[in-house]
């Protein structure tokens, strides 16, 4: 269909804040239900969501596992085919942060604590509990539960966000249309993302947003709880993470407050710092020989399994591993999506496609891989040597097994309060992103809103976060972002389909544009040269009549 976008204003103005009224008191309405629901009907809420995850993943997960694999064919086509050098925001446009701090920032929103969390985790439960080598080989179990891992944590995750971001970025920079989610969807509902369709897409973008943002908080300040009591003895209670949540609620709240090119860009440049900090130290301290070897061991193993696990759905097995783990991270990662995507895109402006691409796409998967080879890799080793201190770290609680890694190296307090810090700082920067992005999608996609808006959005992941601990529904909520997965999976793909066609459209409307402007150039071309040929003739003539005078 040809777009011709017709703008319609959706935002107003109650008690000062800038919202659109209607995804703004639908959100509201939802978090008080689901919230007040899962902490007065615990039992009932666990059960009930149980059977809908239960569902799900026997009946849609093959619908997961053609997505993510799609999103990655799509993020690939756009980088290397003739649309890769289009720049967000037109050709003049220049990017509004350096390559550093831009990386910084969407790998900090992109991963979170996660990275943290699951790099021995991950790994170590797997190799438990292996997928598919049950029985086999010791050591081929290992690799297979490190290859797992790269699958959930990798590129597939990335190209999600990707696909995310790239639209957002796209439409909003290069159309000039709301920087909301309804706004990529223009190709193929015209003007009715201006109606209920679009209130009901970003009213979904906005609820998973925050119930991913609170789980990942009250997860988050568990592993926080975690390291005080390692490094000061703090006891690990509901009191201590409650407070805890405050904490970094008021930190994020701060961080929002004072916007993208202060509080979240300084934040996500620390993440990075101390990240590296702590790999270098593992790597100096460590195994540096056999991290660096299984890194490349690692990436050639998981390139070469990786059209089977991408495709792998258990179908002749009539097991549920592949149902409780893979697509779980599928679904999280969806989850995730709007959130993500739309602070990426948000920091986007001026890089080309490809860039863009190849930035967000292929280098955070290959820093996670070398961070899960460096942590998982090495765990793997030490419990194929005999050493089991970290099966039952993990055993015990997951949020300890970092803690436990640490004991094993010199420095093991250094290292264990800077893995504090960077678990702090992760939470803290997804809790001010994501009140960034919850602002801009309740405001109608405004870039600018009145600073303490955003400060009621990160408020209110660690006011939900906070209740959700209390009530014990965390483990429900994380269900329910699950869940809410697949019908954005199918959101997804039918956005990949509505950026080619927008950007197909605007780059034939440009090739048309420059063969116009190249046929009018020749045609002044053209026209000067017969000038030039009747000037100069006129001459010849008139210097031959003087001749014969």
């Amino acid at each position: 269909m040809s777009i011709k976008v017709e703008r319609k204003e959706n935002t107003s103005k109650f008690l000062g804040l800038v919202v659109n009224r209607t995804v703004f008191f639908a959100v509201v309405g939802v978090v008080i239900f689901s919230v007040g629901f899962t902490l007065f009907f615990e039992e009932q809420a666990d059960h009930y969501f149980g059977i809908a995850q239960t569902y799900v993943s026997e009946h849609g997960g093959w619908i997961y596992t053609l997505a993510v694999n799609l999103f990655i064919v799509f993020c690939l086509y756009m980088a290397f085919s003739k649309f890769g050098s289009i720049r967000i925001g037109g050709q003049k446009a220049k990017p509004e942060f350096s390559r550093w701090a831009w990386f910084a920032m969407l790998f900090s929103a992109g991963i979170g604590n996660g990275l943290v969390l699951f790099s021995i985790a991950d790994p170590v439960r797997d190799f438990l509990n292996p997928p598919r080598l049950a029985g086999e080989d010791p050591v081929l179990i290992a690799q297979e539960a490190i290859n797992f891992s790269f699958l959930h944590h990798g590129i597939h995750g990335w190209a999600i966000y990707s696909v995310v971001g790239l639209s957002l970025a796209y439409f909003t920079f290069n159309r000039k249309m709301p920087l909301t989610l309804r706004s990529v969807f223009y190709p193929i509902l015209g003007n009715k993302i201006y109606g209920w369709m679009g209130n009901l897409i970003d009213i979904m973008a906005v609820i998973t947003t925050l119930f991913g943002l609170a789980t990942t908080i009250g997860f988050g300040v568990g592993q926080i709880n975690s390291g005080l009591t390692h490094v000061f003895g703090i006891p690990s209670s509901l009191f201590y993470q409650v407070v805890i949540i405050i904490a970094v609620t008021l930190a994020g709240t701060i961080s929002a407050f004072s916007g993208v090119n202060k509080g979240v860009q300084m934040l996500s440049k620390l993440n990075v710092r101390v990240a590296s900090a702590i790999f270098f130290l593992v790597l100096i301290l460590g195994p540096t020989t056999f991290i660096l070897s299984a890194y490349i061991q690692n990436i050639g193993s998981y390139l070469v399994n990786f059209i089977d696990m991408s495709t792998w759905t258990e179908s002749l097995r009539g097991t549920d591993w592949q149902k409780t783990r893979t697509i779980m991270y599928w679904g999280w990662w969806i989850s995730w999506s709007p959130f993500v995507g739309t602070f990426i895109a948000r920091v986007s402006k001026g890089r080309t496609i490809k860039e863009f691409i190849l930035g967000v796409l292929i280098l955070p998967a290959l820093v996670t891989f070398l961070w899960f080879s460096a942590f998982g890799g090495t765990t793997m080793r030490d419990i194929l040597l005999g050493d089991t201190a970290m099966v039952a770290a993990v055993g015990e609680n997951i949020s300890t097994a970092l803690y436990v890694f640490f004991d094993k190296f010199p420095f093991a307090m250094l290292l264990k309060v800077l893995g504090v810090i960077l678990i702090s700082s992760f939470i803290i920067t997804s809790a001010d992103s994501g009140a960034l992005v919850v602002d801009s999608i309740t405001s109608g996609g405004k870039l600018k809103t009145p600073k303490y808006q955003r400060v009621i959005w990160a408020a209110s992941t660690g006011v939900i976060a906070a209740v959700l601990m209390y009530g014990g529904g965390l483990n429900a909520l994380q269900t329910v972002v699950t869940i809410s997965g697949l019908p954005f999976a199918i959101l997804l793909v039918m956005m990949c389909f509505s950026l080619y066609s927008g950007i197909k459209e605007d780059y034939e409307k440009k090739q048309r544009k420059e063969k116009l402007i190249e046929k009018e150039d020749y045609r002044k071309n053209i026209l000067q040269l017969v000038n030039k040929d009747r000037e100069e003739r006129g001459d010849h003539s008139n210097q031959s009549k003087d001749n014969n005078e």
